[in-house]
């Protein structure tokens, strides 16, 4: 479990194939502070870390994670957010993030509102209904606050802080990021669902 709150920028050093298998070598400074077989979000997908070698850790993505995430876009030099699993006894500075990635969204537009960014996301409209106005959700594993919501799309604020110290700033129109929806709207529309069934 995570919490949407970025820890450190890592960076794509090498991508290897095993069969349908793509092997990521990432450097940060988190490295020294991993260990083989922890949980890490990678730009808001949970990975597992397989190996450690000098200030990098690698990471496995199998074929179904590569076509559900922009993982398969990943190239040497790609910036990515990475954070560990909360503890339990941990601070809930976001929201309760799972690293299950629910769809791709396409950044439409970046406003520059002086002082902060304004990014409107679309996503497909199935997913409409997991999203409500200033609720949470996880954009390439940031916690992020929503609004001015259609039946697909949304916008989020970014303060300095977040574009600097997140691959945001890397996002431009035409990108696309991973998204994940609150997981507490996919429990009431997995119960409405039931109920109405």
């Amino acid at each position: 479990m995570f919490t949407g709150i970025v820890e450190a920028l890592g960076t794509v050093q090498s991508i290897d194939t095993q069969g349908d298998n793509h092997l990521f070598w990432i450097k940060s400074n988190l490295a020294e502070h991993v260990k083989v077989d922890q949980s890490v979000s990678h730009s808001g997908v949970c990975l597992t870390v397989d190996a450690l070698q000098q200030g990098m850790h690698r990471v496995t993505a199998i074929a179904e994670t590569l076509s559900k995430t922009n993982l398969g876009k990943w190239q040497p030099g790609t910036v990515i957010n990475l954070e560990r699993c909360v503890p339990v006894n941990g601070r809930l500075d976001g929201h309760l993030v799972q690293g299950h990635v629910d769809a791709l969204a396409q950044c439409t537009r970046v406003v520059d509102a002086n002082g902060s960014w304004t990014y409107t996301f679309e996503f497909d409209k199935q997913y409409g209904h997991l999203v409500i106005e200033k609720g949470s959700v996880c954009l390439n594993g940031i916690s992020l606050t929503c609004f001015n919501l259609t039946p697909n799309s949304l916008e989020v604020a970014i303060i300095p802080y977040t574009y600097t110290h997140t691959n945001l700033c890397h996002v431009e129109a035409g990108s696309t990021v991973n998204i994940e929806f609150d997981i507490l709207g996919k429990y009431l529309a997995r119960w409405k669902q039931l109920q109405e069934g």
